[in-house]
């Protein structure tokens, strides 16, 4: 059994509208479904704005769904409440986008880490210091940094503050939102080989979201690409870098620098702009931007299916015939 099962999720968000205006709505997401394994790193891509990061909250029980269910080790969260949520958040943690706003600047590093560890573990003083110690030296900080506040750290180190803090409680799943998005690209390697290697120690589930396929490339075992709230291809990663199946994916590798080889062109270069989440096209959602679409696109909205049997999965009429 998968540790995660998402099913037909949803995020509306009401809009205000006048007196007499017809209800409308942002769907954020809009009918997504995927799972992950115990100890499976899953990359989760699309460019700002498709919904990526709504999804992550909306594991983490941050956001409310408006339908469809999120069943983690069997529980759907949807059910839990109060002093057995609280129970359940041990199994589950957040690693936030902003490494500077993600920490209160008022505490220090054990502060911080102590915040969570005696919320949930009955555990001494002393035992609360070690653990924040033996979770500092995981994420690759000296000891000593426990008594200074979040200032006196560079991004990079207040990144693996906030990845100590989301693992102190050994959870079985852990959703880093875009972890490394505001990081220079010379720190964002060694996160990204941080939560690798804390994968393969702790055997920790994650969804790892981000806009750069580059990046979920190296780190997850398959990925998920999402646009406009829906996610149009699934699939192991090398495989699904290799030989893209969406157009829209084309469309995400070709805005990703290349080194040493020929730039990759394409009819559909650039035209990744997402098209209203309010009033969201009647078929496809990418077929006002897709070079490729047919009078069916625009009719009809393709669902994501299987194709072949090694495990990838479109949602564009062009692979399913």
């Amino acid at each position: 059994m998968a540790l995660l099962e998402v099913n037909d999720l949803a995020v509306y968000y009401p809009l205000k509208k006048g007196l007499f205006g017809r209800k409308q709505f942002l769907k954020a997401v809009d009918g997504v479904s995927f799972h992950i394994d115990r100890g499976e790193i899953v990359g989760l891509v699309g460019e700002s704005g498709c919904g990526k990061s709504t999804i992550g909250k909306a594991l983490v029980k941050l956001e409310e769904p408006t339908r469809g269910s999120v069943i983690l080790d069997g529980v759907d969260l949807s059910t839990v409440k109060g002093k057995d949520l609280r129970l359940l958040r041990r199994k589950f943690q957040m690693i936030f986008q902003d490494p500077y706003g993600s920490l209160n600047p008022r505490m220090t590093v054990f502060s911080a880490l102590d915040e969570v560890i005696s919320l949930h573990l009955d555990l001494s003083k002393e035992e609360r210091y070690a653990k924040a110690v033996e979770l500092l030296k995981l994420v690759g900080l000296p000891p000593e940094a426990l008594n200074r506040y979040p200032h006196q750290f560079s991004g990079g180190q207040r990144q693996r503050i906030g990845i100590a803090r989301a693992l102190a409680l050994e959870p079985e799943l852990v959703v880093a939102d875009e972890p490394v998005s505001a990081l220079d690209v010379s720190v964002q390697a060694s996160i990204v080989n941080l939560l690798s290697d804390i994968q393969k120690q702790k055997g920790t589930a994650f969804l790892f979201i981000a806009h750069d396929l580059a990046v979920v490339e190296h780190i997850s075992r398959r990925i998920l690409v999402m646009y406009l709230g829906h996610i149009v291809e699934s699939g192991p990663s090398k495989e699904l870098i290799a030989s893209p199946l969406h157009p829209y994916t084309r469309a995400l590798l070709e805005a990703v620098p290349v080194i040493s080889r020929e730039k990759r062109t394409s009819a559909n270069s650039g035209s990744i702009d997402a098209v209203s989440q309010i009033t969201p096209p009647d078929g496809c959602p990418f077929a006002p931007r897709c070079p490729h679409a047919m009078p069916r696109c625009f009719k009809e909205k393709p669902q994501l299916l299987n194709i072949g049997n090694n495990g990838r999965q479109c949602a564009c009429f062009l692979q399913q015939g």
